[in-house]
């Protein structure tokens, strides 16, 4: 038993419905699912049309931070050079003459003692290790006498001590002995006893 359907025309007009049927309504029904189509397609452009990027170019930031000429124009590319014109490559940037500072006189007039340098002087690319607080050279003597002096202080201390290992004194006490070692004391047979009458001289 088939649930009655919706009502259409057919069963509405009954029996008389066939004949006020006309091609008109089967022409009308198949241009539906073409309007259909035609709907969804235009539909489908304007979305995507509308469509937001994935990856938004709005930020919160000024242009200062963003804008890439406002970034080039603050911050341009270094220049380049042959190696001809920057043999350091350091960028062309010109070093003042390689001396530490500790070499300088320490009495002058400097604007900064400490560091005995003068407001606005350049300073060497290697200042880390040309500074007053770079590792200290000792320059008043040289390897030849500075081996000397070295070789001079191992003899020295050989020497002393072979004298003193020939010419060390005796103990002043003598080692107590006690009976039987203690043996019993300390644990019985196989117990390290202490020294007892008899024993070899210490």
């Amino acid at each position: 038993m088939h649930a009655p359907g919706p009502p259409n025309e057919l069963t509405e007009n009954g029996p008389n419905a066939l004949s006020n049927w006309s091609p008109r309504h089967c022409h009308s029904a198949e241009m539906l699912p073409q309007r259909i189509v035609r709907a969804s397609a235009l539909r489908s452009t304007m979305t995507a049309a509308r469509r937001l990027p994935t990856i938004q170019r709005r930020t919160f930031l000024p242009d200062q931070y963003t804008d890439k000429k406002v970034i080039d124009q603050k911050y341009p590319e270094p220049p380049s050079f042959s190696e001809a014109e920057d043999p350091g490559m350091n960028g062309g940037y010109i070093n003042p003459p390689r001396i530490k500072r500790q070499f300088r006189d320490p009495h002058a007039n400097w604007w900064d003692p400490q560091e005995r340098r003068n407001f606005g002087e350049p300073i060497h690319e290697d200042n880390d290790v040309l500074g007053i607080f770079s590792p200290w050279e000792y320059t008043w003597t040289t390897a030849g006498p500075g081996a000397v002096m070295v070789g001079t202080f191992i003899a020295v201390f050989l020497s002393v001590t072979g004298v003193v290992y020939l010419n060390y004194p005796d103990r002043p006490a003598y080692p107590r002995e006690f009976e039987g070692g203690l043996e019993r004391e300390l644990g019985g047979p196989g117990a390290t006893r202490a020294r007892m009458e008899g024993d070899e001289e210490p």
